[in-house]
């Protein structure tokens, strides 16, 4: 428990938050983007510019480097937090993010500091349960909210929404759902839609006055690599 006095007044905090992690944060004003996202990479900047508070997406089939250019992103972008969900990964591949992040540094105001101190890992790879997979890109969203509330610049790296998509599937198949296209839930667009949608520049709730924002780059990768 903390307690700070601010005009006379004492008010208690609790050292933990709670908020159900599929519904939205609320903001007091979503704000138009417009500072960049710098990636770290030339070709991206160049070719493929992104705002920061908006959304991207790194599609392409299994084995193509999605996973690369998300951790690239997250170790070489001028975001003040990262927030990287391994969402159905491969075992190898998490396990060479947790061990090759804590060995990077950055420069950040003159000051050489480990990645890690910047970076939040989730990590669901794809030999855990199926509810854990598809609360996994929720919790990241939610707590990216959290950092963007406290007024910093967060990127949220998804790898990948497709396996996010089939866990969908897989949920919906044992709840007997209807199923549609590919046996995709009928919600599917309306569930990514709304994912989606809590990215953005915003203006914060409460005092004192902050902005914050959050860009969702999520990786996409359709069976066979059939788009």
């Amino acid at each position: 428990m903390l307690e700070t006095e601010f005009n006379g007044t004492l008010t208690k905090h609790t050292m933990m938050q709670v908020w159900p992690v599929r519904q939205p944060r609320t903001v007091a004003e979503k704000l138009a983007a417009r500072c960049p996202l710098l990636t770290g990479q030339r070709v991206l900047d160049a070719l493929f510019p992104c705002a920061q508070g908006g959304t991207a997406a790194i599609p392409g089939a299994f084995g193509c480097g999605k996973t690369v250019i998300s951790q690239a992103l997250s170790k070489h972008s001028n975001s003040d937090i990262i927030v990287y969900v391994g969402c159905g990964e491969r075992g190898n591949e998490m396990s060479e993010v947790l061990r090759d992040f804590p060995e990077l540094t950055i420069e950040f105001n003159g000051k050489t500091e480990s990645i890690m101190k910047r970076t939040a890992l989730i990590a669901n790879t794809s030999n855990m349960p199926v509810a854990a997979r598809e609360a996994s890109i929720y919790t990241g969203i939610t707590i990216s909210e959290y950092f963007r509330d406290m007024g910093y610049n967060v990127s949220m790296m998804a790898d990948s929404t497709s396996r996010w998509a089939e866990a969908l599937r897989e949920i919906s198949g044992r709840l007997a759902e209807m199923p549609a296209d590919s046996g995709y839930p009928a919600y599917l667009s309306a569930r990514l839609a709304s994912f989606y949608e809590r990215a953005g520049c915003v203006r914060c709730i409460g005092s004192p006055k902050r902005n914050g924002s959050i860009t969702i780059v999520g990786a996409v990768s359709p069976p066979g690599g059939d788009f």
